[in-house]
Formats: structure tokens, sequence, C-alpha cells
């Protein structure tokens, strides 16, 4: 009975998202003294529409999904595009062609013939997953000269595939973790304290995960590394209980942070930079201290939109946009960021939680963390709490990639979290 109360009242909260972007256009028209116009809303009116196509979809297709899933992840959209429309007013209507795009991408995952048909195809995700790195170190490119040739270019758009093997990679990881998560339970070699896992069952996720994390480093992105590595451990932990698996990889992952950090030198540059970015303000150090000037002028309510001055950070609208938030959006724009990011990290793991299965409990929990954990890297790398990674901020950074990835996480969710509902009946 709540599920239906719930449900009846969640295409109202569609209204929301809706009003943010609309508004957030409106603003940024009268602060540059622009007229208002019909053409003005044209953004926000092709979201709207999209959003209620997807919602009648999703109600047909997963009626039972959890109904605040959609209105959240669309709201942080919301305020990714008004965003990106205040720093970058050429690529602001590209982001909101993604966020079309992701939308679609979020309902046709509702036509795959359950969740459990993914599992059957474990080993087919990992190769596919490995053999997109491989395409990507041959022949990406590096449009942005970021200095990684992460992405490939056709025409005007690039696409980068990292956001897809991430993807790839979670489904993989629930379907053999699922399978052997008895055996992970069981206790192998005792090390002093730690309890190493039976390796001889690890082998083929060893060989799958290492070989991905190897073309990780080869191909100098270790953002994606670390997203994954966090990832790996939290699915491990849930599949097995074990803390001694999460204590031993932390600790190779901290071997492996060393070891690039004497390897590349921009890893080495990054771990300067966070140690004191203010010695190195005018060089290597700039980017990330006016981010954190950008963050301390904001105070509490930021001095409004389009009145401050992120641009001056460089990448903004990918790497730091949250610095801009802060800056005109205050602290209480940050917090109200962060408070959706914790609902929907909230609802995705409840999701996990009542999974009628292990492998959609693992799914959804993986995915769920591949979401909490980007942001939480991101966020904490922007704060000067860890070394930059350079990874996005779900749903809100400009990247077309990244935005329909999320979508298609989101998309996940909302069919494992129907699937167990009709289950529980």
């Amino acid at each position: 009975m709540a599920i239906t109360l719930r449900a009846t009242r969640a295409p109202s909260l569609l209204l929301f998202p809706v009003a943010i972007l609309a508004t957030g256009l409106v603003l940024l028209a009268v602060v540059r003294r622009q007229a208002v116009e019909w053409q003005t809303l044209t953004g926000a009116g092709l979201f709207g529409l999209a959003l209620i196509l997807a919602a009648l979809w999703a109600r047909w297709r997963v009626p039972r999904a959890d109904p605040l899933l959609l209105p959240v992840a669309a709201a942080l959209a919301a305020v990714g595009q008004v965003m990106t429309s205040r720093l970058e007013p050429d690529l602001g209507p590209r982001q909101g062609t993604w966020v079309l795009i992701g939308l679609a991408a979020m309902t046709l995952v509702s036509l795959l013939p359950s969740i459990e048909w993914l599992k059957g195809y474990r080993y087919t995700w990992a190769s596919l997953a490995i053999l997109l790195q491989i395409l990507t170190l041959i022949f990406g490119r590096d449009p942005n000269g970021s200095g990684a040739a992460l992405w490939f270019v056709i025409g005007p758009v690039s696409v980068q595939p990292m956001e897809a093997v991430k993807l790839l990679l979670a489904v993989f990881l629930a379907a053999y973790l699922d399978d052997y998560r008895e055996l992970l339970t069981i206790a192998g070699k005792r090390i002093w304290r730690l309890r190493l896992p039976p390796l001889p069952y690890l082998a083929p996720i060893l060989v799958m995960i290492g070989a991905a994390l190897i073309l990780f480093w080869l191909q100098k992105d270790l953002g994606p590394a670390l997203l994954f590595s966090a990832v790996l451990l939290t699915m491990l932990y849930m599949a097995s209980g074990r803390l001694s698996y999460v204590v031993l990889g932390l600790i190779l992952l901290v071997v492996g942070f060393i070891l690039a950090d004497r390897v590349f030198s921009h890893v080495h540059t990054r771990v300067v930079i966070w140690l004191d970015p203010w010695t190195n303000r005018e060089t290597i150090g700039y980017q990330l201290v006016q981010a954190l000037y950008a963050l301390g002028s904001g105070g509490v309510f930021g001095s409004g939109l389009d009145m401050g001055s992120p641009r001056f950070i460089p990448a903004v609208h990918t790497d730091f946009v949250i610095a801009a938030i802060g800056e005109e959006l205050g602290l209480a724009g940050t917090l109200a960021i962060v408070c959706l990011f914790v609902l929907l990290v909230q609802r995705g793991f409840t999701v996990a939680l009542h999974a009628r299965s292990g492998f959609s409990a693992l799914l959804a929990g993986g995915l769920t963390a591949v979401v909490a954990l980007q942001a939480l890297i991101i966020l904490a790398g922007t704060l000067e709490l860890i070394p930059l990674t350079g990874i996005t901020l779900p749903f809100v950074s400009y990247g077309g990639s990244s935005v329909v990835a999320n979508f298609v996480i989101l998309g996940l969710l909302l069919r494992i979290s129907h699937e167990n509902a009709v289950q529980g009946v």
C-alpha cells in the first residue's frame, strides 16, 4: 500500500527538476540582459517532455519500481544543464541533448528479458570491457588536450569508452561473485591476522580485473582505476562479508598508488599539488587553488547564478563543477547537491537490500557504489582531501558518455527494484 501511495505522488516530483532547469535558464537570460522568449525555455520544455515520456514508459514497463530514483537523478541532471549553460553556453544545448539520449537509454533497459539474463553472459561483458580498453589504447584521441587519449572521436562527437567499461565490469563482478560467494566465505590461508581467499577460485576474476587495471595504467587513466578498485572491494565485501579482504585490498591499493607515484610523472604531479597547492599556485597548483578560492568566496548562499568568476578555474565545467556551484549557489546549494546524492545512494542500496537474488543484490549494490564512490572521489579531490583524479561528478558534470552511462545505471536500478516488488507479492 505504501508503494502504491508513493507511486501516485511520484509524477508531481518530476516537476521539481523541470522547475530547476526552467528557473535557471530564465535567471541566466535576465542576468545577461537577454530577452526572455520562448526559445529560452526550449531546453526545459524538451527536458520536461522527455521526463514525462520516460515516466509513462516506466509506469508501463516497471510499474513497481522505486518512484524516487528518477526524480532525484533528474534533479541532478537539471542542475548540471544549468551549470553547463552558465559556464560554457555553447555546450548547454549539447548537454541537454545527452540528457535526452540518457533518458532514452534508461527506458531501453526495461526491454531486457530480466536482470538475471545479464548473468548468463558474464564473460562476454568482461571480454567486451577489455576489448574496449584495448581499442581505446590503440585508437584513442585527446580532443581536450588533457594529456590522456581516452576518447573515440567520430566527427564532432567524442565518446569515452571508459564509462561503458565500468558498467560492464560491474555486471561481470556481480555475476562471478554471486556464483562463488559461498567459497569466498571459506577461510583460506592465514597471514598474521588476515585470511586470504581461496586463490584457485579467484583466478578468473583476478585475470579479468588485473587485465583491466593494467590497461588503465597503460592509458595513464588512474582515476577510473581508483574508482573501480574501490567498487571491487565494496562488492567483494558485499559477497563475502569478510573485512580481511577489504583490508588486504586497501594495502594493495596503497602499494599500487605508491608505484604509480614513482612511475607516472602526472600522478606524481597531482600528489605534489595535493600536498602543497599554494606553493605552486601560479603553475601546476593553479586549478586547485582557484577551486578552493571559489568555494571559500561563495559563503552560505553564494554570489548568485552568473555573478561569480568560476571560469577562472580550468576545466571547471567537467572536473570542478562543484566549485562553481559552491561559489554561485553557496554552501546551501552545495549541500543540496550532496543531499541529492545521499538520497540517490540510499535508495540504491535499499534496492540492493530488498533484492530477491544474490546477483540482483550485488549488481544493485555495485552500481550504486559506482555512483557513490565516483561522487565521493571527485568531491574529496576538489576539497583537497585526496589527490585529483579527473573523473566527473555523476549527472552534474558536462560529458555525454558519463550522463548516458549514469542513466543506464538508473535504468538497471529501476528494473531491479521492480522485479523485487513483483517477486515479493
